[in-house]
């Protein structure tokens, strides 16, 4: 395997009616576009779907899209138009999550357990626990090791609400992010035995409804509300001091409030009360541990009688206890050929709107500060 050699992610600013941010998005960075789309049509055809199996699949879920929100569809539509692909490739980029899995169980092809790439580490610092006094928020995604290179950073401005800023793969409307309210997300893959049993909007969706909000509380309502296919944990904050962590089931949300001004989660189901209703049955070892030690590496500043700076929880995101297998995971190949990772590192303010970005963090230290109203800075002090 050749070392890897991590370059910064690119920065799309997109602006106008969605039709327009959507063109402006996928000619910007078409073949990231069509590393994502492959990415995930690849799967659909290592499992053997033929081209009408496929169609029938994606509009599944382009149907509870367009239930949504219309507009949606139109920003995907100008994506397609952008990049020159087809609107089925975007909405499958978007729903990318629940048609893999849809598409595993109708050819009875659960994933194996050794396969099992999502990950990710998720934390939130309050302002009394924050040696900036500003809510700090961030994590580390840990998926396909190839999304390095189809990840961007996408800054969307807009006349209808908040402009916001999200991580992303380059096709898809929102993944991890905050806007210009000071609301920001992330999420954390959970799963149980109430998965695919409903249809639901995609994950994707989701995340970029919280982005589009005002008011934190229709934040914490369109993750509460929303009905979803699967399992996953979305943690939210927002700027004047608050946080909290929704394990969510499809047809049901487990709140976690934070404890000593902080809140870190892995990908473990947590809340004593989804424990007792539900089962847990996407439990990736690691995981156990990998909140574990970024709970105590910052409890470990208090200890010494300081308060968590970005740098501390850049720290903490970097630890190797249990190297491979570790909160900061290098590219690892698995039985079937993949490469996983933690692709990316996300730290960010959003009182001050930036969001720190390092790729794919176990081989590189190099962040690159992206805003909400300036163009994206290399940091030459990475944290140690």
């Amino acid at each position: 395997m050749t070392a890897p050699n991590p370059q910064p992610f690119p920065f799309v600013a997109v602006s106008g009616t969605p039709y327009e941010r959507g063109v402006q998005y996928g000619k910007a960075v078409p073949e990231r576009v069509k590393r994502s789309i492959g990415l995930y049509g690849g799967t659909l055809d290592e499992l053997g779907f033929t081209a009408p199996e496929k169609a029938r699949l994606i509009e599944q879920f382009a149907r509870e899209i367009a239930a949504f929100g219309a507009h949606y569809l139109e920003e995907m539509r100008g994506i397609a138009d952008g990049a020159g692909v087809s609107l089925d490739d975007i909405v499958l980029v978007n729903a990318r999550t629940e048609i893999v899995a849809q598409a595993r169980r109708e050819k009875n092809r659960p994933e194996a357990e050794d396969d099992a790439v999502d990950g990710c580490t998720g934390a939130i610092i309050l302002q009394e626990r924050s040696s900036t006094g500003r809510v700090i928020h961030g994590m580390n995604w840990d998926w396909r090791a190839e999304c390095a290179d189809t990840a961007i950073v996408l800054r969307v401005s807009r006349e209808d609400g908040p402009d916001f800023l999200t991580f992303v793969e380059a096709g898809a409307l929102a993944r991890c992010g905050m806007n210009e309210a000071g609301i920001a997300i992330t999420a954390n893959y959970l799963e149980s035995e109430r998965d695919y049993r409903q249809s639901g909007v995609p994950l994707v969706l989701i995340r970029r409804k919280v982005l589009e909000q005002r008011h934190f509380a229709m934040a914490v309502r369109a993750v509460a509300a929303t009905p979803k296919a699967c399992s996953n944990n979305m943690m939210l904050s927002t700027a004047e001091g608050f946080g909290i962590d929704f394990e969510c089931a499809p047809d049901e949300v487990f709140p976690i409030y934070p404890s000593d001004g902080m809140i870190v989660h892995a990908n473990h189901w947590v809340s004593p009360v989804a424990l007792a209703k539900l089962q847990d049955v996407g439990l990736l070892g690691d995981s156990f541990y990998r909140d574990w030690r970024v709970r105590k590496l910052l409890d470990k500043k208090s200890e010494e009688g300081g308060k968590v700076s970005p740098d501390d929880l850049k720290a903490a995101f970097f630890d190797d206890f249990a190297a491979p297998f570790a909160v900061c995971r290098p590219v690892l190949p698995n039985s079937a050929g993949d490469l996983s990772a933690t692709v990316a590192m996300i730290i960010m303010d959003t009182t001050g709107g930036t969001m720190d970005v390092a790729p794919l963090p176990a081989h590189c230290r190099d962040f690159t500060r992206y805003s909400l109203g300036q163009a994206p800075v290399s940091l030459v002090q990475a944290a140690e």
